[in-house]
C-alpha cells in the first residue's frame, strides 16, 4: 500500500470520528434532543474522546479497538434512523451510520497492512520454530 493511501485512509478515520463527535453533540444539545433544551444523551460523546488522541498519533492498538467501540454508534444510528419519529432525527440517525461506517472501513483499511506484517511475522516464527 502507499503512503499516500495510507494517509488517506488515518485522514477519513480521524475526520470521521471528530465529524462523529461533533454530530453527537449537536444532536443532543441542539438539532433534535429527546427532551427540549438538551439531554443527558450528550454524554454518549464521552466514549467516542477516548481514542481521539490515539487516532491523531496513528496508534495501531487505539486504532484496533476503537473500530469495535464505533460499532455501538452504527446500532445507534440504526436504531435511532429506523425508530424515531422526527424526520430531523431520521436523517441525523443516518448520518451517524455513515460517519460510522467511514471511521470502520477507513481503520480497517490503515491497520490492514500491520495485520498482513504481523501474520508474515508468526508464519517466519513458526517456520523457524518447526527446523
Amino acid at each position: 500500500m502507499t503512503t499516500t493511501r495510507f494517509r488517506f485512509f488515518h485522514l477519513g478515520a480521524a475526520i470521521s470520528l471528530v465529524a462523529l463527535i461533533i454530530l453527537c453533540v449537536a444532536w443532543e444539545l441542539a438539532l433534535a434532543p429527546l427532551r427540549p433544551g438538551g439531554s443527558w444523551l450528550v454524554l454518549k460523546v464521552i466514549p467516542l474522546l477516548l481514542p481521539l488522541r490515539g487516532v491523531f498519533k496513528r496508534d495501531v492498538y487505539t486504532m484496533q479497538w476503537s473500530a469495535m467501540l464505533i460499532l455501538l454508534y452504527f446500532a445507534e444510528g440504526i436504531v435511532r434512523a429506523t425508530s424515531d419519529h422526527m424526520s430531523m432525527a431520521i436523517r441525523l440517525g443516518w448520518v451517524e451510520v455513515a460517519l460510522s461506517s467511514i471511521y470502520f472501513l477507513c481503520a480497517l483499511m490503515y491497520l490492514n497492512p500491520y495485520k498482513k506484517a504481523a501474520k508474515e511475522l508468526a508464519r517466519r516464527a513458526i517456520q523457524k520454530a518447526s527446523q
